[in-house]
């Protein structure tokens, strides 16, 4: 991943930093604008201060703060994504084993953090509203649940779809409440749930 932030000069400014660099520093700008400020906060102004870039440049890169917001969103679901691969790939080979893996990986950084849910609250506020942000959720909630799907399949499920959609709902409740009140209970309860819900979609072991 590149490191937008080692780009930039000691004065503050983009001169020297590659382009791709300049548009992930409004991206990740935006993020954590949306986050502290929420929507209502949210604007070119509020976004630019934070990357400490002129806003003609947001313009030089987004069609405006619609579009900038849109893309980060993309971008946090690519960060969510690659988390859920990275505890696929250091899963236990066993076909049960990756998929607690898979549903598991949003108790444990980079997908639980508060900060994250802030700006994923600010995202799913403008999904009713904005034809594209809606289009970014449904296709991340459509990956999601396809891989889970197949990895129901190889664990043995037969009514994967349902299960996709059942676990999917478990997990995002679980999720969303470790990240508004930790004390409730912590990652590894929730773990321990989601693997019980687990198992009335799998058949008995031998």
């Amino acid at each position: 991943m590149l490191d937008w932030k080692s780009e930039v000069t000691s004065r503050g400014a983009f001169t020297r930093a590659d382009p791709e660099i300049r548009r992930q520093a409004l991206v990740a700008a935006a993020e954590a604008v949306l986050a502290r400020e929420g929507v209502g906060g949210t604007s070119v102004r509020t976004i630019c201060a934070k990357a400490g870039v002129s806003p003609g440049l947001l313009r030089h890169y987004f069609e405006g703060v619609d579009d900038l917001i849109a893309c980060a969103y993309e971008a946090v679901s690519q960060r969510i994504d690659a988390a859920l691969e990275a505890a696929l790939t250091s899963a236990p080979p066993t076909p049960r084993a990756r998929l607690l893996a898979y549903l598991t990986a949003s108790f444990a950084p980079p997908v639980l953090d508060p900060n994250l849910l802030a700006a994923w609250i600010g995202f799913w506020s403008l999904v009713k509203t904005k034809p594209r942000m809606a289009a970014i959720h449904a296709a991340s909630y459509a990956d999601f649940r396809a891989r889970l799907e197949r990895l129901l399949a190889d664990a043995g499920a037969r009514e994967t779809r349902q299960a996709a959609i059942a676990l999917t709902a478990t997990v995002d409740g679980l999720w969303l409440e470790l990240c508004l009140d930790p004390a409730t209970f912590g990652p590894d309860e929730a773990a321990r749930i989601i693997a019980r819900a687990l198992e009335a979609w799998l058949p008995e072991e031998a």
